[in-house]
């Protein structure tokens, strides 16, 4: 293929372009990469009301202290949540169904948490 880049022409097989373009376009995330900010995000979720991480908050499900066990309850259920959702919509990317978000854009589009009071 002839190519003109800043005045300069040049060939260049679809081989060297595509190994070219992959050179200067990032890859897009892989599913470990969302599994990881979304893990990230629960972690930070569970350390927003003072708890160590999502794990530490779930393990206060059955908790004497009303207000813990409340709170680890709603957060249970939003972390199951959050999860069906990106797996559900993952698949859709996968599927050729919906485009593939950033990152970023794909957190924006988890559930929300309402915490008890």
């Amino acid at each position: 293929m002839r190519k003109i880049v800043d005045g300069i022409e040049f060939e260049m097989s679809a081989e060297e372009e595509s190994a070219f373009l992959a050179s200067i376009v990032p890859p897009a995330p892989t599913l470990e990469v969302y599994q990881q900010a979304i893990q990230s995000l629960v972690d930070a979720t569970a350390r927003s009301m003072q708890f160590n991480d999502g794990v530490t908050l779930a393990s206060y499900t059955g908790s004497t202290v009303t207000l813990w066990a409340d709170q680890s309850a709603v957060f249970i259920a939003w972390r199951d949540a959050v999860w069906i959702f990106a797996y559900a919509e993952m698949a859709k990317v996968q599927a050729g169904q919906r485009p593939q978000p950033s990152v970023g854009e794909f957190l924006t589009e988890l559930p929300s948490i309402t915490w008890p009071d």
